[in-house]
């Protein structure tokens, strides 16, 4: 931590990192990768030569199978965003404003897709910095279709173009998940802006310190898969920041600013549980029996999630809804999200059932307690099961309660580590989202006007309407 402490003080805005990239032609292990022990030699090999044979490194393979899963494990987390999360957020506010969440989706992905090309990945992916890594691969310097990205296992690659492609879509949903917190009241421009800026100062700093080489996250052990960190604890606090600065929307407790369209919420839904296979099994960065695991967690945590909050529903309320199990699925993928590739399907399904509960009461009693107002609950989901998911990755990890990890596997130390991951992730993610609201505040305003907000964002905003009558 004190090494961590000093960096951050000498550093603090996006300190370059030196050193070679991690994904490049090389053998080198890929973010958060254990590499598994090398290979004994031949049974009829002489002894003396088993030093020499142990070290001598892998050949470098592609496969294309891994190829092909790659590039369909893209598609699906795209498929995530637009038009997944696009149709959940779109459902869920008033018909007057549909047109501007699908616009902010869209294009906040778009936005973040062209500027993890130009500096994105080579800051979160480059070099061996302790918070961020360099600038050697700006504007993909270097990169051809030749050059290959390291998987979990020595020798297996993958074509870095692939890689790249697949992380831009975690950089790209994460940015678009913050939508949701300032909904319904916010200028289009200034979301694309504060999107801009913290995507720079917190994504990429937290995707490097988690997943990339001498990442300070990545060489403590902290385990976090596919995002549980990067993506959801880091997206909830900007959303939940952004929800105080912001302020509530007009009518907020006085009005019913219900759903318009909770078809839509239910399909967005759906369509985020069916591209999340590719957000958790893509992770594996190969299609073996490690993306088979990822896989059927995600499966099993979501279901068990759904069913969750569905009971919580009913005895808190009497009634489940199809909201509550929309939602329900949603926070069982972001709690199995960092630990889908080291938890085993029983303990999959724990995590299913404490997150359902857990966000149940994070977009209710937490949610009140917090005064704030998150349009779509994002912090209540996303923050609390990503949370949630962080801390119980270092307990069903364990190889005693069905996870992957061996014999000197500790929980207790696992668990200060994967703590350590948290804290980190709310302070950075909450003090740059904060000073990013500012900045666009200051330079061209946050919120529409009173006028604006009660005609409707799609006409104000956009001119046009989702729905003709």
């Amino acid at each position: 931590m004190k090494k961590f402490l000093a960096s951050l003080l000498l550093g603090l805005g996006l300190a370059i990192g030196g050193g070679a990239a991690i994904a490049q032609t090389t053998t080198e292990t890929p973010p958060a990768a254990t590499a598994p022990a090398a290979a004994m030699p031949a049974a009829d090999a002489p002894a003396a030569a088993a030093p020499a044979a142990a070290e001598e490194a892998p050949k470098e393979t592609v496969d294309k199978g891994d190829v092909a899963w790659m590039m369909v494990s893209t598609i699906l987390v795209l498929l995530m965003v637009v038009p997944g999360l696009a149709l959940f957020y779109g459902g869920l506010v008033r018909s007057k404003n549909m047109l501007s969440v699908l616009m902010q989706v869209m294009v906040v992905f778009s936005l973040i897709g062209v500027l993890w090309a130009i500096y994105g990945y080579s800051l979160a992916f480059g070099g061996e910095g302790l918070i961020i890594g360099n600038l050697d691969k700006l504007f993909l310097m270097g990169v051809t279709a030749d050059s290959l990205a390291a998987t979990f296992t020595p020798g297996v690659m993958i074509p870095e173009y692939i890689f790249i492609a697949f992380q831009c879509t975690f950089a790209g949903i994460t940015c678009a998940l913050i939508v949701g917190s300032f909904a319904e009241r916010i200028k289009f421009g200034s979301v694309l802006l504060f999107c801009a800026l913290w995507f720079t100062f917190s994504y990429l700093p937290i995707a490097h310190m988690v997943w990339g080489a001498g990442g300070y996250l990545f060489d403590k052990g902290a385990l976090d898969f596919a995002g549980g960190t990067v993506v959801h604890i880091n997206a909830g606090m900007a959303g939940l920041v952004g929800a105080y600065v912001l302020g509530k929307r007009i009518g907020y407790g006085k009005e019913a600013l219900t759903p318009h369209s909770l078809t839509l919420t239910m399909v967005g839904a759906s369509l985020l549980w069916v591209g999340w296979f590719g957000f958790n099994a893509g992770s594996n960065l190969e299609a073996n029996g490690g993306a088979g695991l990822a896989f059927i967690n995600t499966l099993f945590a979501t279901a068990a999630a759904v069913l969750a909050w569905c009971i919580g529903e009913a005895l808190s309320k009497g009634k489940a809804s199809m909201l509550g199990a929309a939602s329900g699925a949603v926070a069982g993928l972001v709690a199995i999200t960092p630990a889908c590739g080291t938890v085993g399907p029983m303990g999959s399904i724990i995590i299913g059932l404490v997150a359902g509960f857990l966000c149940l009461w994070g977009v209710n009693g937490l949610k009140k307690m917090l005064g704030a107002d998150d349009s779509l609950d994002v912090f209540g989901v996303h923050g609390v099961g990503g949370i949630v998911g962080a801390l119980l990755t270092g307990v069903f990890s364990a190889g005693t309660l069905g996870g992957v990890k061996g014999d000197d596997y500790s929980i207790g130390s696992q668990l200060v580590i994967q703590a350590e991951g948290v804290l980190i992730t709310v302070v950075w993610s909450a003090v740059v989202a904060f000073i990013c609201y500012k900045i666009v505040d200051m330079v061209m305003g946050l919120r529409v006007s009173e006028e604006a907000e009660r005609e409707g964002l799609d006409i104000t905003s956009h001119g046009e309407t989702a729905y003709h009558r």
